[in-house]
């Protein structure tokens, strides 16, 4: 708690990356910035950034969340109906490069940092880098901090470079190590930073899969070999958890100044459908005590139609979401769950699928404190709810998607691979054709400051529009 109480005084901490170039790197030194940051405080101020950014208004609420129909917007509905355009991206962007890979980059340089909160700094900079590479695609990886204009990587170069990334950082941590401290998503505890190193190992495989089946076969089958070293039960989720006011969850903040977002109509309509003990959790009955159940909000409407909804007739999120409190949730045991379950369902690994995917299931229901067998037990049996094993992907998809909620992101990502659950844009949708988002615009930032590599890049990968498939996001996914 200590640390935590000095985090403020952590957030004021400039990290100058060092040009290639002796003389800008004279330049652009500010006199006024630490030398030599403490790494702990550059870590506890990461972590709390990266929560911030991950579960902010660009990354989650005004976007991915939006997308992934988890949330819907009920006035000022542009990001819904995905009239977006590069501004609204230029702080996710400034935000991971500037403040968290930078400082990790730092904590990396630093003469005083132990050598396990140097792995640590690289396991949760694989994290940003992994982020950014799924909103972008090719982004500056390998050259960034070397160049003040860093060339581009191919989103493969930078998924595989992640992966060798993270299995050196989880070699490198061990017990002769030194201390981890300024820790406040896993408490300085080596042992759950190693779970998650190879979580999002098993993250990045399957993410790679429909590119390159073989190699995401074989890092999966290995890793379920060795599953008691992952994310092994809820007490291992890679989570922040916020103070009060001004340090508070950035939902908490969003709806204590504006009332923009509700629970997106296909998410509420798929949990009545399946009588989902979720719901209660994930929503709020609406404002207007003449609605006497859980309603959802249309995607994709414009905003008079949007508000003739009625702004108190749809549920807001769930106060477990919403208080200040309330953690950022970055990695579960759920998600490990229902990775080994698609890859018993694509024959990779030697195990029953459905009986992964049950344990899945009931790994997100126990996260949101539904914990009575029984309960547990009559949601499983039910016919929505059972495993298909022919359709294994819609099974797998609804229910990874309904556990996913609050991960706007990763939700966002997961359903860009999977090609599932089936979601429609919404009438009003700027695109056309029944299109969807599959990325988000470079800023324009980069254009005029890194413009030469910024050309090469989408000359590569494709157009910078929002419609652009990244490269794990495969058109045809041959399910």
């Amino acid at each position: 708690m200590k640390i935590y109480k000095h985090l403020i005084g952590a957030l004021g901490l400039v990290v100058a990356l060092a040009s290639c170039d002796d003389t800008l790197s004279e330049i652009n030194k500010n006199p006024n910035a630490t030398e030599d940051p403490d790494p702990a405080y550059l870590l506890t101020s990461t972590e709390y950034q990266s929560a911030q950014t991950y579960w902010g208004s660009a990354a989650s609420y005004n976007s991915t969340l939006l997308w992934a129909q988890h949330w819907a917007k009920i006035q000022y509905t542009e990001p819904d109906c995905y009239d977006v355009d590069n501004t609204d991206f230029t702080s996710t962007w400034n935000t991971f490069y500037a403040t968290l890979i930078s400082n990790l980059i730092s904590i990396d340089e630093q003469p005083s940092g132990s050598d396990n909160l140097k792995a640590v700094a690289k396991i949760w900079r694989s994290w940003a880098y992994l982020q950014l590479t799924n909103f972008y695609g090719a982004i500056p990886y390998t050259e960034y901090g070397k160049s003040a204009t860093p060339a581009y990587d191919s989103q493969e170069k930078v998924l595989r470079g992640l992966l060798q990334d993270l299995e050196d950082a989880d070699a490198s941590l061990g017990s002769n190590g030194g201390t981890i401290q300024g820790d406040l998503i896993y408490n300085n505890d080596i042992s759950k930073w190693k779970k998650l190193a190879k979580s999002l190992r098993l993250r990045i495989a399957l993410e790679i899969a429909d590119r390159d089946e073989a190699t995401a076969k074989s890092i999966i089958a290995q890793l379920y070999a060795e599953r008691n070293n992952l994310i092994s039960g809820n007490a291992d989720n890679a989570k922040f958890a916020f103070a009060a006011s001004p340090q508070w969850n950035p939902w908490a903040s969003a709806f204590s100044s504006r009332d923009d977002q509700r629970v997106s109509k296909t998410l509420i309509d798929k949990l009545k459908e399946l009588d989902d003990p979720r719901l209660a959790i994930y929503a709020q009955k609406p404002q207007d005590e003449t609605v006497n159940t859980y309603e959802g909000a249309a995607n994709g409407l414009s905003a008079d139609l949007a508000n003739n909804q009625g702004f108190y007739k749809v549920s807001r999120p769930g106060i477990a979401f919403l208080q200040d409190e309330s953690p950022a949730v970055f990695f579960t045991y759920a998600e490990v769950l229902f990775t080994y379950a698609e890859a018993a369902a694509r024959g990779w690994i030697d195990a029953d699928a459905s009986s992964l995917y049950e344990q899945a299931i009931t790994a997100s229901l126990q996260q949101q404190g539904i914990t009575d067998n029984t309960v547990i037990a009559q949601y499983l049996a039910q016919d929505g709810v059972k495993y298909d094993a022919a359709h294994w992907y819609e099974s797998i998809g609804w229910q990874k998607w309904i556990a996913y909620y609050g991960q706007g992101p990763d939700a966002f990502t997961d359903w860009r691979r999977l090609g599932y659950p089936d979601l429609k844009p919404g009438p009003k949708s700027v695109l056309g054709n029944g299109e969807h988002p599959h990325r988000f615009f470079y800023p324009s930032t980069e254009q005029s400051l890194n413009g030469e590599n910024y050309k090469a890049a989408v000359a590569e990968q494709g157009a910078d529009e929002i419609t652009t498939r990244l490269w794990f996001d495969v058109a045809d996914k041959k399910r």
